[in-house]
């Protein structure tokens, strides 16, 4: 009988160890083939994945994403695709911690980098992009998308001079790259330089001419210099080559501005549409079953308007509040839903409307982010017979610039104008000027768009002038120092919180002779209540609608610099208009 024999030999000991390392190698190649096995398996998800992210169907390629990283925790382009939907969805921070997986996973891919520098930029981890930017730049030097990001990055930080010298230097390196002459453009054109723009957007044009996205920047850089009539063709080649659905609602929404501007109304109103795609940027969804209000008969029917957009729109698009009551007839009824800040106030400036609050909430569905606006005011008894959103009926009303009634519409509570009146008549004589300079709202970009109040000198000093202050928000800095540079005195209404009590603001503003301000809600309200209202923009501002005024209030003018954003020469010629004002 067969006996078990131990290796005790050095002979049978290397016999031994050599069957071990040939199963090792075995079982080595056994894992592999099944490694091999998944990563197959792996990447058919992620083939799928990125075919249904091309057809826009984004929630099939992040599940498609997820099944791959599953099957292989290894698999790199599983985690770049997963890390892309996590970002298109909003989840940001997941989306970088998957962006820099798939980097550990595969370092030599330089493409992750570019990903991983725009998502940190998002999360405002500004150092970090742009080491991100300069890698892939050093990775890959040949490249344009390195430079423009990285010049993209400098700018949005108000680098603005590093960001052409970033964009001059990859041009000189990469002459014939149309994205870098069109990125040098738009810093160009963002900044004040609209005008030097113009050559560099054509001739990235004329490198890459069938880019949609370059033509649509050229007519922005036309309406930052007020050139509509050149603007509009341009933004109709823009949409013939342009093939993102996304960014073609985008130039047909720069179009509706462009068209309005022209004074060419019935046009832009329909244009103007495109805001109600649930595709677009701005979309809200309403959660009512009632029909959307296509320009039906709705006499005696209930009809529900919604307020869209920012305060200031809200205020704006109102001028047609009216109109609306008039259709439903004395038999039907009008329900308007605007900002809660405004309720009082519109309720007694339209005392037969059906006045309540909106609320806003951000809702995810599925992972999906959505804008909801609700209305629970209006549908406590039912959904109205249709609704409608705020600027949508003027496609119907307002077809020329002669249907813009050019009335005040907004009626704040006479006790508290009379307090406002005894309080500036017990400050002595001269002409009381609301003034406003700003949005509260500012970011790099947006505050090109607006002065501040240093460069106010020449109105705040003119003689026969008292300065009231009209800018919401907190400016008590920004007030003091101008006291104290020019010498004079901003007066401001104690207790009076011109952000949230804007039935305050609207008194205030009518007890005032004059308002000077910015496109800002406050100019809304003053010009709303009838207020004599002058309004200070960077460059001509579409709601003019081929006028020198604003022709949805009582009484106003509008002012902008020849040169996009040149607030010294702008202030300068308002000074002078106001000199003569005061007489």
């Amino acid at each position: 009988m067969a006996k078990f024999a131990p290796a005790n030999t050095l002979n049978d000991l290397d016999d031994f160890n050599a069957k071990l390392d040939a199963l090792s190698k075995l079982e080595a190649l056994a894992e592999e083939f099944q490694h091999q096995k998944e990563r197959r398996r792996s990447s058919r998800f992620v083939r799928s994945g990125v075919v249904a992210w091309r057809r826009g169907d984004i929630q099939a390629a992040g599940r498609a994403a997820l099944r791959a990283t599953e099957i292989d925790e290894t698999n790199p382009t599983a985690f770049h695709l997963l890390a892309k939907y996590l970002e298109r969805m909003g989840h940001t921070m997941k989306a970088l911690l998957a962006f820099e997986k798939a980097y550990q996973l595969n370092p030599s891919s330089s493409d992750v980098l570019i990903d991983i520098g725009m998502t940190a930029f998002k999360l405002e981890l500004h150092d970090a992009a742009m080491d991100m930017y300069r890698k892939y730049i050093a990775a890959e030097p040949n490249c344009a998308l390195g430079y423009n990001n990285l010049a993209m990055a400098q700018a949005d930080l108000d680098h603005v001079e590093e960001a052409i010298e970033t964009l001059r230097g990859a041009i000189y390196r990469l002459p014939d790259q149309a994205l870098l002459w069109n990125s040098l453009a738009t810093v160009l054109a963002e900044n004040g330089r609209a005008e030097e723009s113009l050559v560099f957007y054509h001739e990235a044009i004329r490198l890459e001419p069938g880019s949609g996205s370059f033509r649509h920047n050229l007519g922005f850089a036309y309406q930052f210099l007020g050139q509509m009539s050149d603007a509009l063709p341009t933004y109709d080649e823009a949409a013939k080559y342009c093939k993102d659905p996304i960014e073609v609602m985008e130039i047909e929404h720069s179009r509706a501005h462009c068209l309005l501007g022209l004074g060419r109304v019935e046009e832009g109103f329909k244009a103007y549409k495109v805001r109600r795609n649930e595709r677009f940027r701005l979309y809200a969804d309403v959660p009512i079953k009632a029909p959307y209000w296509q320009g039906e008969d709705v006499t005696g029917k209930r009809l529900l308007v919604i307020a869209e957009q920012g305060l200031g729109d809200e205020i704006l698009f109102s001028n047609i509040v009216p109109d609306m009551l008039r259709l439903v007839g004395p038999t039907g009824k009008l329900q308007l839903a605007v900002d809660a800040r405004l309720v009082t106030l519109f309720q007694r400036s339209f005392p037969e409307v059906e006045v309540g609050a909106y609320e806003d909430r951000a809702i995810r569905s599925e992972d999906l982010r959505q804008q909801w606006r609700f209305v629970p005011f209006a549908i406590q008894n039912g959904d109205p017979d249709y609704f409608v959103l705020l600027g949508c009926p003027h496609e119907w009303l307002r077809k020329t610039v002669d249907d813009f009634p050019g009335e005040a519409f907004l009626k704040p509570d006479p006790a508290r104008v009379a307090e406002y009146r005894d309080i500036l008549a017990k400050g002595g004589p001269g002409l009381t000027v609301g003034v406003c300079w700003r949005s509260m709202k500012l970011d790099t970009k947006r505050g090109k768009y607006y002065s501040s109040a240093d460069e106010w000198a020449e109105i705040f000093k003119i003689p026969g002038v008292r300065i009231v202050n009209l800018q919401y928000g907190d400016c008590s800095e920004e007030i003091a120092r101008a006291e104290k540079e020019f010498g004079i005195k901003i007066e401001v209404i104690d207790g009076l919180d011109l952000k949230d009590d804007l039935e305050g603001a609207a008194a205030l503003s009518a007890a005032l002779d004059l308002a000077i301000s910015a496109p800002t809600a406050s100019a809304a309200i003053a010009a709303g209540v009838g207020t004599e209202t002058w309004i200070l923009s960077a460059c001509y501002a579409w709601p003019q609608l081929g006028t020198d005024h604003y022709p949805w209030y009582k009484n106003t003018r509008a002012f902008h610099p020849a040169r996009f954003g040149d607030w010294k020469t702008l202030i300068s010629d308002v000074a002078a208009e106001l000199q003569k004002r005061v007489g």
